[in-house]
C-alpha cells in the first residue's frame, strides 16, 4: 500500500479543521492576489484549499487542482476542477499557469533528483514571473526532536499510531504509520519525507530557474526561526 492514498486521506482527515484551512487559505489568497492567469493546487487532495479558493476573493474561478490519488479526487469538495496527474509530469502546457502551490511538504516526497525534476516541471508550466508557494518545516526543528511516536483514537472510532525518526545528516524523515479502521480492516505504510535547511532549499530553487521573493516562520509573515512550526516559502520565475 502507498503512503500518500487511502492511508494518508483518512488519517489526516480529522486533524484539517476549517478555521486552520480557512487562515491558510486567506494567506494563498494575498500570496496570488496579484498574480494573473490559473493558479494550480499540486496535490490537491480533496480540494480544501482549492475549493474555497475559487468560490470567492481574488482567486474566484481561477483555481485548479491536480492529484494523483484517485480516492481524493472522488471525495474532494465541489466547486473547483481537477484533474488526475503527477507531479513529476504535470499534465499542463508549458508557459500555461500563473501560480502554483503546495501544502504540508507535498513537493519533498522523492528523491533529491526528483526534487529537481518536479521543479523543473513546475518551472516548465508556469509563466516568466510565475509564482510558486509551498509549505513545509524548518528542518532545524525536526533536527532538535529527531523522534516522535504517538497512538491516538480517533472520532469515528479507528485508531492512528505513527513512529518516525529525522536523520539530520540526511535531511530525511522516515516514518510509519497504521490505521485501523472501526471494522477491523488495517492501512499501513512506510514514508520518507526530505526537510532542506533554508540555504539548501534556496539553492534549490535557484537552481531550477526560481528566485526566492519570501520566507515566512508562519501565516502571519513573521520571520522564520528554528521553532517555527511551519516554513512558507514563495519564488519567482526568472524571465529566460
Amino acid at each position: 500500500m502507498g503512503f500518500f492514498g487511502e492511508l494518508y486521506l483518512r488519517s489526516t482527515l480529522p486533524f484539517l479543521s476549517e478555521p486552520v484551512t480557512a487562515r491558510e487559505a486567506d494567506y494563498l489568497a494575498s500570496a496570488f492576489a496579484s498574480v494573473p492567469g490559473p493558479v494550480v493546487d499540486l496535490g490537491c487532495g480533496h480540494g480544501r484549499h482549492a475549493a474555497r479558493l475559487n468560490a470567492s476573493g481574488p482567486l474566484a474561478g481561477r483555481v485548479l487542482g491536480l492529484e494523483l490519488d484517485p480516492l481524493s479526487l472522488a471525495m474532494r469538495r465541489r466547486g473547483f476542477p481537477a484533474v488526475r496527474g503527477d507531479l513529476l509530469a504535470l499534465p499542463f502546457r508549458a508557459a500555461s499557469l500563473g501560480g502554483a502551490y503546495a501544502w504540508y511538504s507535498t513537493l519533498f516526497a522523492f528523491s533529491d533528483e526528483a526534487h529537481v525534476r518536479l521543479l523543473r516541471e513546475v518551472a516548465r508550466v508556469l509563466r516568466p514571473g510565475g509564482t510558486l508557494v509551498f509549505q513545509t518545516v524548518p528542518a532545524e526543528r525536526l533536527a532538535a526532536s529527531p523522534s516522535a511516536a504517538f497512538t491516538r483514537r480517533l472520532p469515528d472510532g479507528s485508531v492512528l499510531e505513527e513512529e518516525s525518526h529525522f536523520d539530520a545528516v540526511r535531511g530525511r524523515d522516515v516514518g510509519r504509520r497504521t490505521l485501523t479502521l472501526a471494522e477491523g480492516r488495517v492501512l499501513s505504510a512506510s514514508y520518507t519525507i526530505r526537510y532542506y535547511p533554508l540555504a539548501e532549499l534556496t539553492q534549490l530553487l535557484e537552481s531550477t530557474g526560481f528566485s526566492t521573493a519570501w520566507v515566512h516562520g508562519g501565516l502571519e509573515g513573521e520571520p522564520p526561526t528554528p521553532e517555527s512550526t511551519e516554513l512558507i516559502v514563495g519564488a519567482v520565475l526568472r524571465h529566460g
